[in-house]
């Protein structure tokens, strides 16, 4: 970085304001609040100029739909800085662990958006959720989890098979029409604003990595979150909800949010596994029971049985055991 973080606040005049880091995520990401007179700010640091610039254009695309994205008050994408409206510190997963009885109202102002996005146009010039990209993410799993219980990289003929079988749920998944994905929805990237009216008081974080996709995955990545639990009574209510009030196929969407997922949990097991094995970082694994809970939901399905004979077969039926 050849641009000091001092000389980025001092260009954006914020020369002189104080600096706390905050809470990151698994990415390479970072984040810090300044302070300056009572006024304050978030400074994202991110080394991929890319994530910037992608992050950029998605807040473009959110502020165009009229939706809490933070405003940008600086930029320099080569040197991965970024200075944005702070938003405040009412993180749904914080304030839910102080009220949980809230649950219910925050889960449904999530949804009421979900539901809006498939009421807006499709934005363009976002990546597409492709059936490539699916089975490339697919290598998370095959290459990290699967490696960690068999004590041995997967066969290639077990790792054919596998795709196949994600070929052919995947082809259910395309007939879906596309909305605009959030890719990272839940309780710790959504952010209360009481101040604000309606579907404005959801302000929204994290979402440089938003694709064009099937509506279901960003349904299913907020009632099956890695981080916290979300009550089953609410999470079946909400689906039944979004399915009323989008009039979308039931039958079609069901089987989406299986398939997606089922694809999401395998996704983030293998990406807790490789964060524990080559970064150390073992705190993730506490998820992973909960993840394989999701997971043996999903799995439930009836057109996901051929996924859950592979798993069986393949791994045995205790490398998705949930240990609660």
């Amino acid at each position: 970085m050849s641009r000091s973080i001092d000389g980025f606040l001092k260009d954006a005049g914020w020369f002189g304001a104080t600096r706390q880091k905050l809470a990151g995520d698994a990415s390479t990401r970072s984040y810090e609040r300044v302070t300056r007179e009572g006024e304050g700010a978030i400074l994202m640091i991110d080394p991929d100029a890319s994530s910037i610039e992608a992050f950029l254009k998605v807040t473009e695309i959110l502020h165009d739909f009229s939706y809490s994205a933070p405003r940008v008050f600086e930029f320099d994408a080569a040197n991965g800085l970024l200075l944005l409206e702070d938003l405040g510190d009412d993180l749904f997963a914080r304030l839910l662990r102080e009220n949980p009885d809230r649950e219910e109202e925050l889960y449904r102002l999530a949804v009421d958006f979900l539901i809006d996005l498939t009421r807006q146009e499709k934005p363009m010039g976002l990546p597409y959720f492709s059936q490539s990209y699916v089975l490339d993410q697919n290598a998370m799993f095959l290459d990290w989890y699967v490696p960690d219980i068999l004590g041995t990289p997967l066969p290639n003929n077990a790792r054919f098979f596998f795709q196949q079988i994600w070929r052919s749920l995947l082809e259910f998944v395309e007939e879906s029409p596309e909305v605009f994905l959030h890719r990272d929805f839940h309780a710790e990237n959504l952010i209360y604003l009481p101040e604000r009216k309606g579907l404005s008081q959801l302000g929204l974080l994290d979402y440089q990595d938003a694709m064009t996709g099937p509506a279901a995955y960003d349904l299913a990545s907020l009632l099956q979150d890695a981080r916290r639990f979300v009550s089953p009574q609410l999470a079946s209510n909400l689906i039944d909800y979004y399915i009323s009030e989008t009039k979308c196929d039931e039958k079609a969407f069901r089987r989406s949010f299986a398939v997606l997922g089922a694809h999401r949990c395998l996704r983030i097991m293998g990406i807790f596994t490789r964060l524990a094995k080559q970064q150390n970082k073992n705190q993730y694994t506490k998820f992973m029971p909960r993840m394989m809970g999701h997971l043996n939901v999903n799995l439930a399905h009836p057109d996901l049985v051929a996924l859950r004979h592979w798993i069986k077969v393949t791994l045995g039926s205790s490398a998705i055991e949930v240990r609660l």
